[in-house]
């Protein structure tokens, strides 16, 4: 070293936090409309929130305990179970979904479905909200399409999976939430052009995009895009 020291840590120097751990999170992008005029579910996060207040995302937040639980009766393709378990245990890939499904309907009042009876309607509000409108949730309609971690200087950190499914796999009516307010569908011209959206989720939506628009078979061998902070400028990785 220049000053003649080892390269300890010396008493003058600060110590560095640890990273705060990434909690598991997921997201739904919810895309309608044809190819040339998309439409994107979003939400704006409030003004006083602990974490990216103001700006505009799609619904979703950590995963509860009670998710994986919830989820093993309506479990995703086994496509995505694979391409989720690259980087955590498979059987979370359930879990993941299943929050992303009760987020969207806690945030902002949608439930993703189809016709049919749901089973323990009495387990949790959003088994009851399926009962109550008739429908059963359609997991196995979800796409699990990019992932991103918050970068290691943030207090509040997530890793999170962004999911896709459409407009017309949605029923009920809008609302806002404790989370979120200004809830809507908007362009994405104008969700990429004009809104306060953060970086992330200019990536996560533009690969929704592509992915909407090729409309790929499922395939356990497709390799998922992954937002990185950890170089300049920021890059996408392959996994």
């Amino acid at each position: 070293m220049p000053d003649g020291t080892s390269g300890k840590m010396t008493d003058r120097e600060p110590r560095r936090a640890a990273p705060a751990r990434p909690s598991d999170a997921a997201s739904l992008i919810v895309l309608r409309g044809p190819n040339d005029r998309l439409e994107v579910l979003l939400g704006q996060r409030r003004k006083d929130a602990r974490f990216a207040p103001g700006v505009y995302v799609f619904p979703g937040g950590r995963v509860d305990r009670t998710d994986g639980a919830h989820a093993k009766r309506y479990p995703v393709r086994p496509d995505v179970v694979q391409k989720i378990g690259r980087h955590c245990p498979p059987r979370r890939a359930n879990a993941l979904a299943w929050a992303a499904i009760r987020e969207t309907w806690e945030e902002a009042g949608l439930l993703v479905g189809e016709s049919g009876d749901i089973e323990n309607s009495d387990l949790s509000p959003i088994h009851a909200a399926y009962a109550e409108a008739g429908l059963t949730p359609s997991v196995h309609k979800l796409d699990y399409i990019a992932r991103a971690i918050t970068p290691t200087k943030s207090p509040i950190r997530f890793n999170t999976r962004f999911f896709l499914t459409g407009g017309n796999e949605t029923f009920g009516d809008l609302h806002v939430s404790s989370e979120l307010e200004d809830i809507g569908w908007r362009s994405v011209s104008e969700t990429l052009n004009e809104l306060k959206i953060m970086s992330v989720t200019a990536f996560a939506l533009q690969e929704a995009i592509t992915y909407w628009r090729e409309s790929p078979a499922p395939d356990p061998n497709r390799l998922v895009p992954r937002f990185t902070h950890q170089a300049e400028p920021r890059r996408i990785l392959l996994e």
